[in-house]
Formats: structure tokens, C-alpha cells, sequence
């Protein structure tokens, strides 16, 4: 197939995970495709960017899209806050993974700031693209304004200048918080823009103040090891020429940033440091995804250890030989020859992948799997399908760029974080 023919099939199979993989009497979506998976928030979020994608590119009428849309705000806007049992989140934000029926916290998990975050990226990319003068596309702009403005981002940093990572009735604030480069620039976004309780004016630089500026093979960048860190608050924030004062400093911006750090990717790969024999210049792609599962087992006579689902990363690990094909793909926009000559890779090396066009969340040559290629992930992930589709989107037609800019809360947040210069 042509370039543009293999991008369409990939870009339409992971809609189809949206479709095939949400409760339509909330929009609440999978985590995974696995059976009684629980419902993640961020992956809803990246289903609301899907739906204003599948409507431009025919494969839902704009009606339709509206009404799956509408669906999710409604539960949401109407679901319980509190620290109750019956509750899906606390002071505007929302807990972590939900009850794909009935919306209840499970697993005793965390309210989750960035989990959140991701969510509202994707409510303010339908508010952005819903403007139509109709009833139901008013009501999607409203709601909208409505969730994001009740979010209470001061309580989030529990008394101090950044963002904790979460909160649990049971105990409180997770007593750890965000430290290095991470997916939470997003999250500093949208809580410095907030209307009613926004991050206080410091907390932005507090936490790029905490960066690792690194050189690595040759290569000068903000070190962040797993690729997903490169690529998801860039699914909705347009970083090229934009610079905040850290990066003006470096004389780079965050989109050239995560071109290095596919380079970074690529060169570990090429020097395969753990000798797997299976990484090369079309074999790599660390990043979070699902592992062959927590065990050493002896490998071609040597000892190996594997891990479940992690945030593998390099050049400093942790790596078992895991590869996560949908990073790859995600990595499009950065490096669109070399992403796509992996993809053919792994197609080649997976044919059957081909005919679904559906990428799965790892694959490890190295582990034991059901026949001599090795392990490959059951099942499919609703972070990288939705990942897959928005920076295909990106590098295709920069719709869900377009949009952003155009977002009040993405322009303000970006310019209280400090930002200047390129489309702002």
C-alpha cells in the first residue's frame, strides 16, 4: 500500500476501537479490549478527539458524532463527586479507571490530575469542533464550559506550588508529585487557564525547574525515557516554534525536542546495549505498554528479566526487550520516514497485523510466545489506539492542532506558562 493507503487503514482501525469499545448509555471506554476491563478517563478523552476526526473524514455523520459526544458529557457533568463509594471523582476531577456500566470508582484507585487533564483535552476538542448553531452542539459547548470550569486545580496541589499526583479517600494525597519532564504539560495547561480555581502563578516554572537537560549519544534534550512522554500533550498542543523560557534558554522548542528523542530511540536501538538481537534502525519504540509479564526466565543461555505492563524507556531502562509498535506509529508527526519504515517492519515481521490494522500494545522476539516470533500483547489498549489516531490526524491534516489553537483555555495557558513567539 501507499503511504496514505496504510495511514487510512491504521487511522480507521483505531476508531474502530471506539466504536467496538464504548458503554453507549454513558461513552464511558475501555481501558482495554480485555473482557471486563474497567472504563479509563483518559481514554475517553481521546475518544472525544476521535469523534470530530471520524466526522471529517466520513466515517460518522456530524450528527452522530454530536450525539456520542452529548452521551459522554451528560454522564459526566451528571455523575457523582465525592469520596463515596458511588462517586466518579472529587472536586472536578474524575477517579482514575470507573465501572464501564455504572461510572463507580474501582480498583480503589486515585483521582487522577492528569488522567483528568487528558479527559478535558478531549472535551474542549469537541467544544472546539461542535459550533454549529444547533441545540445539540450548543449544549456540547456549554457542558464543556461547565466541566472544565469546576475542576478545583488549588486543591490538587495540596497546599504547595505543583500538582500532586493524586488523591484517595483512604489516604489522601499520593505523597509524591511530579518531578521531571513528563506528559503533564497538558496538565499546567489547563489548570493555569482555569476560570474559577486556577494553579497559582509559579507552578509551571516550579516544575520545569525539576527537568533533567540531558546529552545522550550526541544529542542535546529534556530526557524523558519511554517515547508516550514525547508524544501526549503534543496530541492536542501544537509545540512547534513555541518556546517557554526554559527551552528559549536551550534554543530549541518542545516539537524538536521529541524529534531527538526518536533519534535517542533509534541509536539505542542500533547499539542494542542488552544484546537482545532484535532492536535495530526499524526496531524500536520504548515506551509504557503491556510485557511479557513479571519473570526471569533463561534465554538462549542467558538470564533475562521481564516485566508486565511498565514505562520502558531509554538509554537508561528499564528495557527487556518489549517494544510498543503503537509509539512508533505515534511518533509520526516527529519523524514521518522513519516511523513508517518501522511500521512496514513490523507489519512484515507481523502480517496478520495488516489485516486488522490494529496495532497491539507490545510485542517481545526475545520472550516465549505462541509460536517462534515471540510474545505479543492480547488484546488491544485504549491509550494507544487513541495516541495512534490523534497524531495520524495530526500529521495528516493538524486537525486536532488547528482546533487547540483556536482552544481560549490552551492559548491562556500557554501564555501564563509563559509561551511566546510561532502561532501564538
Amino acid at each position: 500500500m501507499r503511504d496514505d493507503e496504510l495511514l487510512d487503514r491504521l487511522e480507521r482501525a483505531a476508531f474502530g476501537y471506539f466504536v467496538e469499545e464504548t458503554n453507549p448509555a454513558n461513552g464511558l471506554v475501555a481501558d482495554t479490549s480485555r473482557t471486563d476491563s474497567p472504563a479509563s478517563i483518559a481514554v475517553v478523552g481521546f475518544a472525544l478527539s476521535a469523534y470530530p476526526v471520524a466526522a471529517e473524514r466520513g466515517w460518522l455523520a456530524r450528527e452522530d458524532a454530536a450525539a456520542r459526544t452529548l452521551v459522554t458529557l451528560r454522564f459526566l457533568e451528571t455523575s457523582a463527586q465525592g469520596s463515596g463509594p458511588d462517586a466518579t471523582g472529587y472536586h472536578g476531577f474524575y477517579y482514575h479507571f470507573l465501572d464501564w456500566t455504572s461510572g463507580k470508582r474501582v480498583w480503589r484507585c486515585e483521582v487522577s490530575p492528569i488522567d483528568t487533564s487528558l479527559l478535558i483535552a478531549g472535551v474542549l476538542t469537541a467544544s472546539a469542533y461542535f459550533t454549529n448553531p444547533t441545540s445539540a452542539e450548543a449544549e456540547i459547548r456549554a457542558l464543556a464550559r461547565e466541566l472544565y470550569a469546576r475542576i478545583d486545580w488549588q486543591w490538587a496541589t495540596n497546599g504547595k506550588v505543583t500538582v500532586a499526583q493524586g488523591w484517595k479517600p483512604e489516604c489522601g494525597f499520593l505523597h509524591y508529585g511530579w518531578e521531571g519532564y513528563s506528559e503533564a504539560a497538558i496538565l499546567y495547561v489547563l489548570g493555569l487557564a482555569s476560570p474559577a480555581h486556577p494553579l497559582p502563578a509559579g507552578s509551571y516554572a516550579a516544575w520545569t525547574a525539576t527537568y533533567q537537560w540531558e546529552r545522550i549519544y550526541g544529542c542535546d534534550l529534556l530526557y524523558a525515557g519511554p517515547l508516550f512522554i514525547h508524544q501526549f500533550s503534543h496530541a492536542w498542543i501544537d509545540f512547534r516554534k513555541i518556546r517557554d523560557p526554559f527551552m528559549k534558554e536551550k534554543g530549541t522548542d518542545y516539537f524538536e525536542n521529541s524529534c531527538r528523542a526518536v533519534d535517542v530511540q533509534r541509536e539505542y536501538a542500533r547499539r542494542d546495549p542488552n544484546e537482545y538481537g532484535t532492536y535495530g534502525s526499524d526496531g524500536w519504540g520504548l515506551s509504557a505498554g503491556d510485557g511479557p509479564g513479571n519473570r526471569t526466565m533463561r534465554v538462549r543461555g542467558r538470564d533475562r528479566r521481564f516485566f508486565e505492563y511498565t514505562a520502558r524507556g531509554v538509554p537508561y531502562g528499564p528495557d527487556d526487550g518489549t517494544i510498543a509498535p503503537a509509539a512508533v506509529l505515534a511518533s509520526l508527526p516527529f519523524a514521518p520516514a522513519f516511523a513508517l519504515s518501522a511500521v512496514r517492519h513490523f507489519l512484515e515481521l507481523f502480517p496478520e497485523w495488516e489485516s486488522t490494522g490494529r496495532l497491539p500494545s507490545g510485542f517481545n522476539r526475545t520472550a516465549p510466545g505462541a509460536d517462534s516470533r515471540g510474545w505479543i500483547s492480547e488484546g488491544f489498549y485504549g491509550l494507544d489506539q487513541g495516541i495512534v489516531l490523534v497524531m495520524i490526524e495530526d500529521y495528516r491534516s493538524g486537525l486536532i492542532w488547528k482546533l487547540m489553537r483556536g482552544s481560549a483555555p490552551i492559548r491562556t495557558g500557554l501564555m501564563r506558562a509563559g509561551f511566546e513567539g510561532g502561532w501564538l
